[in-house]
């Protein structure tokens, strides 16, 4: 295929309620790295109702250009109507990459849009690149149970497409007043066009674990041997105010809920601590905390891979480090409450 025709970086924008998600914040971030080393413009598609005053939002986060699909008919996410507006955009406007939250949104619309060009699509990517004379997109992401990083190459379609993972890429700091150019499209999309109808939108109202969001998190591995150890976890926690992660082996063994659970297969989280006892530091649980602002490892292996990954390592007995620190935290935490009540 001649692939002259195609040119620039696109980044889905997701919207709920009126907000920009913000996996499509940090895409636009590595969007904006790409299109810098391809030398082409980073533009943004935006497909909602009433959602033309978030294409300034995007500008500001690095996005060139925004074609927006502002239609009553894009009130709900559906696949079909939302597959259509962004092929009839991408066959349009060409293209060579286009990025995508690896979320159930996204994940749905870019496995669509992939079939339907037809093109490749890389899953739950975890690194981006491209080469600079050839625009081909490098997308990473754990292989083989996390065992590997497969990067992989689409060299005989375009688009190039992938759905990134949230908290692995970050976003920009807005250029406040940053200009670019709002494209507005029109599309020939009727309500009985749409095979599928949304009757009703139930929200959840069960409290969720959000490990995502948590600024400090201990999180345990199979070397602490049983659900009996895990609970040493849960005091160091409960002690410094932070949330519970696990790896994936303590996940399947049932020693806690899947949600807690951080890696390519759990959640992608970026604290500003985060402490791992006992996890050895498979690829897959790597990628899925490698952010996080300042990583302590405790393992009784001097050899595990968890620490060419951390900023401070501890050797030793996970049962004889951990109640030591538990008791240290306790008396600077009391010392701090009661310095604080003299102050006040």
């Amino acid at each position: 295929m001649d692939f002259q025709d195609y040119q620039g970086v696109w980044v889905f924008i997701e919207e709920n309620d009126g907000e920009i998600a913000s996996v499509s914040l940090e895409l636009l971030g590595a969007g904006r790295k790409l299109a810098e080393k391809r030398g082409v413009e980073l533009s943004g598609i935006l497909i909602g109702e009433n959602i033309k005053s978030l294409a300034k939002t995007v500008i500001e986060y690095g996005a060139d250009t925004v074609y927006v699909y502002d239609n009553p008919i894009f009130k709900h996410y559906r696949t079909e109507s939302f597959m259509k507006a962004l092929l009839e955009c991408s066959n349009k406007y060409k293209p060579e990459i286009i990025l995508f939250g690896a979320t159930s949104t996204g994940k749905d619309l870019a496995s669509a849009v992939a079939t339907d060009m037809p093109t490749g699509l890389t899953a739950d990517t975890t690194e981006l690149d491209v080469e600079e004379d050839t625009g081909l997109l490098l997308a990473s992401r754990p292989a083989f149970g996390g065992n590997i990083m497969a990067t992989i190459l689409c060299k005989k379609y375009r688009p190039q497409m992938a759905t990134v993972r949230a908290k692995v890429m970050k976003a920009l700091p807005p250029q406040l007043g940053r200009k670019g150019k709002v494209i507005e499209e029109e599309i020939l999309l009727e309500e009985e066009d749409i095979r599928t109808k949304v009757l009703e939108i139930v929200k959840e109202t069960t409290k969720k674990v959000r490990i995502d969001e948590a600024d400090i998190i201990v999180a345990g591995g199979k070397g602490l041997g049983s659900a009996e150890g895990f609970q040493l976890i849960q005091q160091l926690a409960g002690v410094l105010g932070g949330a519970v992660g696990a790896s994936r082996d303590v996940v399947e063994a049932g020693w806690i809920e899947h949600p807690h659970q951080v890696g390519q297969t759990g959640v992608t989280v970026t604290p500003k601590i985060y402490i791992a006892i006992g996890i050895s530091g498979a690829i897959q649980h790597i990628v899925g905390m490698k952010n996080s602002g300042l990583i302590i490892a405790i393992n009784k292996d001097p050899e595990a891979p968890i620490f060419d990954a951390c900023h401070y390592g501890i050797v030793g007995n996970a049962f004889e480090i951990v109640p030591i620190l538990i008791e240290q935290f306790k008396k600077s935490l009391s010392r701090e409450e009661v310095s604080h009540v003299r102050e006040v």
